[in-house]
């Protein structure tokens, strides 16, 4: 399996994760849900990573369980924010540097404000994009706070 960023980033924070590789087609993005049967795992445990923009013009990273929707007024709240809204597709990889259905919380080109649906601190594991479609990685949420400034809040609907 290649090492992706995101797991190199781990590596040098010596922050503890399995990996997981899934059967895709280059350039073509599957929905979480298909990524949690492909790689055999409970949906509840995989997460998305949305990129929305503020009313001031800020970005901010929320990462939800996979068939959950992101409530944008709950989010705003989190961030305190009057209002935000997720960003056109096109935009993101000039934004994060990541694609559509690679994009991780971790690695992006500069670190935004995150925060992580409240049911991760709940779990042992969580499952995220790796930075690249067909890779996933697994690891403790609350290791994830290691890496990166994360907050734990109810953003979904």
């Amino acid at each position: 399996m290649e090492k992706t960023n995101v797991m190199r980033i781990l590596d040098q924070k010596k922050i503890s994760y399995e990996a997981f590789e899934y059967p895709h087609e280059e350039g073509i993005c599957v929905d979480g849900v298909k990524v949690a049967e492909l790689l055999g795992q409970n949906k509840e445990e995989v997460f998305k990573t949305l990129v929305a923009i503020g009313h001031s013009k800020h970005y901010y990273v929320f990462v939800i369980p996979v068939q959950a929707e992101l409530d944008l007024k709950k989010a705003a709240k989190a961030v305190k924010e009057k209002s935000v809204e997720l960003i056109p597709v096109k935009d993101l990889l000039g934004i994060t540097g990541y694609i559509r259905g690679g994009c991780s919380p971790i690695g992006m080109k500069k670190q935004f404000t995150t925060t992580l649906h409240i049911s991760a601190k709940s779990l042992s594991h969580i499952i995220f994009s790796a930075g690249k479609i067909g890779y996933q990685v697994k690891m403790n949420p609350l290791d994830l706070a290691k890496v990166i400034r994360v907050e734990f809040i109810d953003i979904i609907r």
